[in-house]
């Protein structure tokens, strides 16, 4: 089964609330993964909030995205 990302909303700070196609839903503070040429422009926190879910992942119009397994091992699961 490929794992996909279903949902995301804004928390607070770097944190989103993801819900999987597993089934398993939370959040993950991807403030420690905002580094670099492509993730670093997500720093600015207007930048960061423009995520949306797009071909099964969490995507930003700057063309950064993180793979749905890489969220999943970093989500803390609330369902």
């Amino acid at each position: 089964m490929f794992l996909h990302v279903l949902e995301a909303r804004y928390v607070r700070d770097y944190v989103v609330w993801l819900k999987f196609s597993d089934g398993a839903a939370g959040e993950v503070d991807l403030s420690a993964e905002l580094d670099g040429p492509i993730f670093g422009p997500l720093r600015d926190i207007e930048q960061f909030k423009r995520f949306l879910v797009a071909y099964h992942t969490l995507t930003w119009p700057n063309g950064a995205d993180f793979a749905p397994e890489f969220l999943r091992e970093r989500v803390a699961v609330t369902v």
